[in-house]
């Protein structure tokens, strides 16, 4: 099954989604699971996991049990139970993974409360529904933030899904402050004629749900495989010697992005063999202070007190054996004697091997030699001509008889 708004090639088949994934269908990629306990057969006598894996709009997950022992495969639509009426949502895992999963995330399945049950596999009366339902999602956003700025108060609508069965619609709404919206519920049950449910979410969760293309060129990595957000935080920045500039240490949500962290225990494993920055070097030339590190090749820049310009590159292990001299007070000639020459990377050139356009062709514009050319051979072919026209004049006008004479 695909969603209106995924392309579909001339076999039928689907080539992309439009709405980045947030479609809830079996067409759409995000947030998949690969199933690698798929092939594995179960131990004699042990029941199959009676838990299951069901995704909803924008990839929100829920777990749910299979009590009717329901045949069901990875993109069945399903129909699942809900606090009032029902579901409607589609399986994207089934078998001993789940159990997995369940426990990395702390859901037991004896919890009446968060896990429910499975009804039936969705006939198409229930697809109708959702599909009609889906499609008054996106004019009610409209009409909902509206009403939003009518009423003046500082919130974003920022999603809105309704139930299988159409009997609710849940509002997702980002805002930085508590907002009072008792009377934004009563407008849009007036409105909507339908029962209203209000969230907030996080920014970061608001980046999750629309999706979109970071800085780097990709997918968010919130919207295709990030589930659990770890605080981020301006350090993360400066252990990895990044300038702090919020323009771009900011994702899409406003706040710093979560790749910060991705290299971050690197750096941190890598920076226990400097010593830290604010120690001073004694010498006997004077104390120098640290203004410059290098971590992937362990080097360290120390300046004089007084002498901030002149600059000494000194490696990890050498500042550290200058430290323990100076706890045991003892000083160092100077710096000069540990300092090590700065050898600059080598520019590698590589060959055209394929046969590509250097990238830089466009950059210095074409020399006008051969348009240069053109116009000085037809400049001095045109004065040639001239010299000739002029020359068969003059022949012309010598060879012209002179008048007779008059006789004497």
């Amino acid at each position: 099954m695909a969603c209106n708004s995924c392309s579909t090639g001339n076999d039928g088949q689907p080539k992309g989604c439009k709405s980045n994934g947030t479609c809830g269908t079996d067409s759409c990629n995000k947030l998949t699971v690969f199933d690698w306990l798929a092939n594995m057969s179960l131990p004699n006598g042990q029941q199959p996991f009676v838990g299951v894996e069901v995704r909803f709009k924008n990839g929100r997950k829920q777990y749910y049990k299979n009590t009717e022992n329901l045949t069901l495969s990875i993109g069945d639509i399903v129909a699942t139970q809900a606090k009032s009426g029902h579901d409607i949502g589609m399986v994207t895992l089934t078998g001993e993974l789940v159990s997995i999963q369940m426990k990395r995330k702390k859901v037991r399945l004896d919890d009446a409360e968060n896990v429910l049950k499975i009804y039936r596999k969705a006939s198409q009366k229930d697809i109708d529904i959702w599909s009609e339902a889906r499609d008054r999602e996106e004019p009610m956003k409209v009409k909902a933030r509206q009403f939003a700025i009518d009423l003046n108060l500082k919130m974003k609508i920022s999603d809105i899904e309704f139930q299988g069965d159409a009997s609710k619609a849940t509002f997702y709404y980002t805002a930085e402050e508590r907002v009072d919206f008792r009377e934004l519920i009563k407008v849009f049950a007036r409105e909507f004629r339908t029962r209203i449910e209000m969230k907030q979410v996080g920014f970061r969760q608001e980046a999750a749900r629309l999706g979109g293309i970071g800085s780097c060129g990709r997918e968010l990595c919130c919207s295709t495989w990030l589930t659990d957000f770890r605080s981020v935080s301006t350090s993360a920045a400066r252990y990895q010697q990044l300038s702090l500039n919020p323009l771009k240490l900011a994702g899409q949500c406003g706040k710093l992005k979560c790749c910060l962290n991705y290299e971050l225990d690197a750096y941190l494993d890598a920076l226990k063999a400097f010593p830290k920055s604010d120690v001073k070097l004694y010498t006997e030339k004077g104390n120098a202070v640290c203004q410059k590190t290098d971590i992937f090749k362990g080097l360290m820049w120390y300046a004089y007190e007084g002498e901030w310009m002149n600059w000494h590159i000194i490696t990890t292990e050498q500042a550290n054996e200058i430290i323990d001299k100076n706890k045991k007070r003892e000083k160092v000639a100077s710096l000069e004697m540990y300092a090590v020459e700065h050898i600059q990377d080598t520019k590698t050139e590589f060959e055209n091997v394929v046969g590509q356009d250097s990238l830089t062709r466009f950059d210095n514009p074409k020399s006008n030699k051969k348009r240069k050319n053109s116009r000085n051979t037809k400049n001095s072919n045109s004065t040639n001509k001239n010299k000739s026209r002029n020359r068969s004049r003059d022949q012309s006008s010598n060879a012209k008889p002179k008048p007779n004479a008059k006789k004497n």
